[in-house]
Formats: structure tokens, C-alpha cells, sequence
């Protein structure tokens, strides 16, 4: 019983649009094809990181190029769901420090949709795919809403 309802809950988190939309920058950074027989939720596994794993990572250390690019992957996904929710195009900007504590944001024409300080980011990743769903879909949320608050400031830029 419990086997079918993690089943449940791990269909309902592809299904959102945030995920859909994190699975389509993934399958377009594909380019020679060698990712096209793999499921969906093969490309999204190293975006999900046990508490164990967590501990296992260094708190002191360079975040890795892989790291980098998934982080990326992940907020241009969410800068698309909203681009895709708002009719306003969404593009993201990051600023990184070595040591893996910086900034995010995602700004459609003026505003600042989406403002994320980042730390520990050799570590980003979540606990389940559900929680990956759920994260990229409330900052989805914020930036529509922040969009729809302020439409004149991110429509004209």
C-alpha cells in the first residue's frame, strides 16, 4: 500500500509543470542523443540527495562544474514555467562565488521576479523527487505573482 501511494506521489510530481519544464532543459542539452532512451526520472536523479549523501559531502569545498550547470538547469526551468504562465520573458542571473554562496535572481524586463541567495550549493539537491517538484513550483508561484503585482514594470523594460 505504501509502495503504490510513493508510486502515486512520484507520478503527480512529473506531471507538474515545473518538471515538465526541468525535463525539457535536459533533454535539450542533449545534443549527440545519448540521453534518449533514458527515463525521466534518470535524468532528474542527481537532483535528489538523501540526508546521508548530504553528510557525506564536504561543508568545505568548491561547488564542481556538474553542480554549477544542474543549478542552472533548474532555475532556467523555473524562469520558463513562469515565462510560460506570465507571457513575460524571464531570464536568470547568477553570481557564484568559489566557495558556492552567491546569488540568484530571475528578472522579467525590470523587475526581479525571483531572488535566491544561495549557499552550500555543492550540496544543492532534495530529498525526493516530490520535494524537488515542490521547491521549483513555489518559486514558479512567487514569480508569477510578483509578475501579476508589478505588470508594468515587467512588461516594459
Amino acid at each position: 500500500m505504501a509502495e503504490l501511494e510513493a508510486v502515486a506521489m512520484e507520478t503527480s510530481a512529473l506531471e507538474t509543470v515545473f518538471i515538465k519544464e526541468l525535463v525539457k532543459q535536459w533533454r535539450a542539452q542533449d545534443t549527440h542523443g545519448s540521453w534518449e532512451g533514458k527515463s525521466n526520472e534518470t535524468l532528474l536523479a542527481p537532483y535528489i540527495i538523501t540526508k546521508e549523501q548530504r553528510r557525506e559531502i564536504p561543508i568545505i569545498g568548491d561547488p564542481d562544474p556538474e553542480t554549477m550547470w544542474r543549478i542552472e538547469l533548474f532555475y532556467n526551468a523555473v524562469g520558463l514555467a513562469i515565462e510560460r504562465r506570465t507571457g513575460v520573458m524571464v531570464s536568470p542571473m547568477m553570481k557564484m562565488s568559489h566557495e558556492g554562496f552567491g546569488r540568484l535572481i530571475l528578472t522579467g524586463g525590470r523587475l526581479i521576479a525571483v531572488n535566491r541567495h544561495l549557499r552550500d550549493v555543492h550540496r544543492f539537491g532534495f530529498e525526493s523527487l516530490e520535494k524537488l517538484a515542490a521547491e521549483g513550483s513555489k518559486l514558479v508561484e512567487a514569480g508569477v505573482e510578483m509578475i501579476e503585482k508589478y505588470p508594468e514594470v515587467a512588461k516594459y523594460g
